[in-house]
């Protein structure tokens, strides 16, 4: 897949939207959310209303702005303007704390932010110690009052490439959150290389992502993609829970559904969701956030008779670089890398290691942000000239499949061997009475590290010592001996971030 090539001044907002205008695609549908729906006509006067209204608020280009907005149309809208104007949107998490929002404000010093009208109180606790950077706070009713007073179109800034375009914090499945800077050629890449290129994308196609557009894999998916191409996709300001997205499948027919292993394994829990109650014309699903289980592929598409792509991306990278295809999935592997990037494993010792071995995952393409904003040694530990170090440990099999073994920092060494907590997890979440399930390393009377699981159980079934031994003697049945559970611990739920992945880190503590 050709990556495209940019003009010396190039606005990513301008070529997103204004482009389909041009082509002749303004009366199509561009969004669907809970309040209605936008022609790419409509997107476009509402992206330069937007910032507009920014511009009337004193944002310059180059200056931050905080996004807490739930997926309606006013996300694209304000992200757009603002990057339409040559500012810097910085989205974040919609279900974090008081306490969280003040350290985003803080940390990345934004002049406004703009909250949606729902997330206001939980805002205003964050700004008992307003930083001084901060200049106003509008929510997006009253940013849509000043859009109604604006002139009516913006003249994109005149932005290059290789601008930063817009911010996105890292998911905190380690601890603090980091702002990676994204430029404006980074969104067209990633709808080439991925959109496109794996997906298949076309103008025809709905779609539909639970993962949330505040972050990487949701971004690409119900903002980036369907945009370039000028297809629809579906918006739901609600929490993805099983019961939201049947709702919204069975009203808008997505062709493409975006998910995460949690939300696949709670709607096949459900014997009452088949595909005739779901999106008959659903075509093809995508996986990213934590490995899928091979059994829950293999489920998913007995009952709805297409496949999910399970792929690997991340905020460094914004979208996928390793993932199943059409056609060429191996459920239980990572698939191969998207054409446009390439991927090593490396050994402790920084040496490549052969097929069949386990080592570090690298990755090397054009969609890797600029760096961590005043980061400057974690940047460094991260990006090595053009090579990333992802955190992720994997082999590759002699057909070039990508298996995953788990990340750096939860990998367990147990009696002198690693074990990856994803292996043990996997083999729990195939027993008929696991909904799902996470594995940590926890210390034994000796002070010696053994795997301990926390598992969610699927209704209907109830905790009990005689479940709990069955579940470690399912593990050795089907993993070597060492790498069972020493204990389990039952709970109602797992501890997550927005994209679905475990924070392994609060389990452990």
């Amino acid at each position: 897949m050709e990556l495209p090539l940019f003009p010396p001044v190039y606005n990513a907002a301008a070529d997103l939207v204004d482009r389909q205008i041009v082509a002749g695609r303004g009366a199509r549908l561009a969004y669907r959310d809970d309040r209605g729906a936008y022609t790419y006509e409509e997107l476009r006067q509402r992206v330069d209303a937007a910032g507009l209204a920014l511009r009337a608020l004193g944002v310059e280009p180059e200056q931050r702005v905080l996004l807490l907005l739930l997926d309606t149309i006013d996300f694209p809208a304000t992200f757009l303007g603002a990057m339409k104007l040559g500012a810097v949107p910085v989205p974040v998490n919609t279900q974090l704390t008081p306490d969280d929002y003040a350290f985003f404000l803080r940390d990345s010093r934004a002049r406004v932010i703009v909250v949606s009208d729902a997330l206001k109180p939980k805002l205003d606790l964050a700004l008992a110690d307003r930083p001084p950077s901060l200049r106003e706070v509008v929510t997006s009713s009253q940013l849509d009052e000043l859009a109604r007073r604006a002139p009516a179109t913006l003249a994109p800034a005149p932005t290059t490439p290789d601008d930063v375009a817009f911010w996105l914090y890292s998911s905190g499945s380690t601890g603090t959150p980091k702002g990676a800077m994204h430029l404006h050629a980074h969104l067209q890449r990633t709808s080439t290389l991925y959109g496109q290129g794996v997906l298949g994308l076309r103008e025809d196609d709905v779609v539909f992502s639970a993962a949330k557009l505040f972050f990487a894999y949701g971004l690409g998916n119900a903002l980036t993609f369907p945009l370039s191409i000028g297809a629809c996709a579906v918006l739901c300001a609600e929490r993805p829970t099983p019961a939201t997205v049947t709702k919204v499948m069975r009203a808008h027919q997505p062709t493409v559904f975006c998910g995460v292993p949690t939300l696949f394994a709670s709607l096949l829990a459900d014997a009452d969701v088949m595909k005739d109650g779901l999106s008959p014309a659903l075509r093809i699903s995508t996986s990213a956030g934590e490995g899928l289980p091979a059994h829950l592929g293999d489920a998913w598409r007995a009952r709805f008779g297409s496949d999910i792509l399970d792929g690997i991306g991340s905020t460094e990278l914004l979208h996928i670089f390793l993932s199943n295809r059409p056609g060429e999935v191996r459920y239980g592997t990572t698939g191969k890398p998207v054409p446009g990037y390439q991927l090593k494993l490396v050994g402790d010792d920084g040496a490549p290691v052969p097929d069949g071995e386990e080592g570090s995952l690298w990755v090397r393409g054009r969609t890797a942000c600029a760096g961590y904003f005043n980061q400057r040694e974690r940047s460094l530990e991260t990006f090595h000239g053009d090579w990333t170090r992802t955190g992720d440990r994997y082999a590759r099999d002699s057909d070039g499949y990508y298996t995953f073994r788990g990340r750096s920092d939860d990998m367990l060494k147990v009696g002198g061997v690693w074990v990856a907590p994803f292996e043990v997890e996997g083999a729990l979440a195939a027993h008929p009475a696991v909904l799902e399930a996470a594995v940590v390393g926890a210390p034994d009377g000796e002070g010696l590290i053994k795997p301990k699981a926390f598992v969610v159980l699927k209704p209907a079934n109830a905790p009990s010592a005689a479940l709990e031994a069955e579940l470690k003697s399912f593990v050795k049945s089907r993993l070597a001996p060492f790498k069972y559970p020493r204990w389990i611990e039952f709970v109602d739920e797992l501890p997550k971030t927005a994209t679905g992945k475990v924070q392994r880190y609060k389990l452990r503590s």
